[in-house]
């Protein structure tokens, strides 16, 4: 009995008869046009008098809305954000965006239609039966009081009828509140089909999300091998500038410049790193650093901390793309940074920079050191090379060959096809 009453007057019920009665009242005005219609055509100047009247311009008004609901996209928004806060639908099987296509447009033409017609049902039930249900209720006090039975039939009068008024009237009023129930039951239920994301809406999303993660990733991949190469250099310089301090005071000064020279340029990266989330770069923002115009200063810092570094250029820097310089020049620098990480102090790295059947060549060799162990997080320096590779339809290659460590990348010079 308690969950019987529950259903028909619990919390979430009263609600849904609250998103009911919105409805009655959002059909008022198609009623009141459907009436301008239907007057004249009955002859009849009171339509609210003419109960058969009624019904039709309420018929006629119908359309009315769902034609409102096709010309306005909004719609759909409005509606979703009613249905979610009083018909308790998850917020995540609606859309809130507009209805922009022909698929959403008839869905929320149907659904604004469904919505106004029970509701309109259900709120002039909502107006009507609580008053007659009263009536009935008291008939047998206004009988036993009066002779005046409020103008029903004499044969009313009779005893057990006036006993069985109360109960009809109590049975009106519980009739209605299933009503209501089972009205709202019915929209909550068909909500998510008809307000919910179409195939459109779907993919649309996917997209997006898509989107997003490609900037997230691109961001990340930017910060590593930029800041993350900055702060590994200055590191490794820190400790060999300790180390030679009271030794080799001129290598200690070399160290401490290059250390000044990078945190003031990784500044400037930092700038341009972050310009990646905008749509182009900001006045005042530092360019991305190219092959052409910062290989020497990555090479003379790469030094500084203790790395020698045999480098051959054989190649036009000035003549890339800037893309491909641009991505090159990362591709070089995360290849030095894990050789200073990873091969040990005071190796030889050789460097090979060239052109060859419209590709730029990049071959790295290091000798295998005392790796050191990887920090939480790390290792993703390989694979970020590989992404960069293959985003200008290059190809990466690394590891360990007889001769040591090789990373072989390849870049096209004309973007594919």
């Amino acid at each position: 009995m308690r969950e019987f009453a529950r259903l028909l007057f619990g919390r979430r019920t009263r609600r849904r008869w609250i998103h009911l009665i919105l409805g009655g009242a959002l059909a008022m005005p198609y009623v009141f046009v459907g009436q301008l219609v239907v007057g004249p055509a009955l002859d009849s100047r009171y339509v609210f008098n003419d109960l058969r009247a009624q019904v039709l311009s309420f018929v006629v008004g119908l359309p009315l809305a769902a034609l409102t609901a096709w010309l306005f996209p909004l719609t759909r928004s409005m509606e979703a954000v009613v249905v979610r806060s009083l018909c308790g639908v998850d917020e995540g099987r609606l859309s809130y965006g507009p209805a922009r296509s022909r698929v959403a447009r008839r869905r929320t033409a149907a659904w604004f239609t469904l919505h106004l017609g029970f509701g309109g049902i259900i709120a002039g039930m909502s107006l009507a039966v609580p008053p007659f249900a009263a009536v009935l209720i008291a008939l047998p006090v206004v009988a036993l009081f009066g002779d005046n039975l409020l103008g029903f039939p004499e044969a009313m009068n009779e005893g057990w009828l006036l006993a069985l008024m109360p109960v009809a009237g109590v049975a009106c009023l519980v009739a209605l509140a299933a009503c209501a129930a089972g009205a709202g039951a019915l929209l909550a239920r068909w909500a998510p089909a008809l307000l919910g994301p179409t195939p459109e809406d779907r993919l649309a999303a996917a997209e997006a999300r898509a989107a997003d993660l490609t900037v997230r990733n691109r961001l990340a991949r930017e910060l590593h091998d930029s800041v993350g190469h900055a702060l590994s250099a200055v590191a490794l310089q820190a400790s060999a500038a300790r180390r030679l301090l009271d030794s080799d005071p001129e290598f200690v000064r070399e160290a401490l410049a290059a250390i000044e020279d990078t945190t003031r340029r990784t500044v400037g990266e930092l700038d341009a790193v972050l310009g990646v989330l905008r749509e182009g770069d900001a006045p005042g923002t530092a360019p991305a650093p190219t092959l052409a115009a910062d290989l020497d200063g990555l090479l003379r810092r790469t030094r500084a901390g203790g790395l020698r570094v045999k480098a051959t250029v054989d190649a036009d820097c000035e003549s890339l793309p800037p893309v491909v310089s641009r991505e090159a020049y990362r591709i070089v620098q995360e290849g030095l940074s894990n050789a200073l990480k990873h091969a040990g102090g005071q190796v030889t790295v050789t460097l090979r920079i060239a052109v060859a059947d419209g590709h730029l060549e990049i071959t790295l060799d290091n000798p295998l050191g005392a790796a050191a162990p990887c920090r939480p997080g790390g290792g993703h320096g390989l694979r970020g090379i590989a992404d960069r590779a293959r985003l200008l339809g290059g190809t990466a290659e690394a590891g360990a060959d007889a001769a040591g460590w090789r990373l072989h990348v390849r870049l096209p010079l004309r973007s594919p096809a």
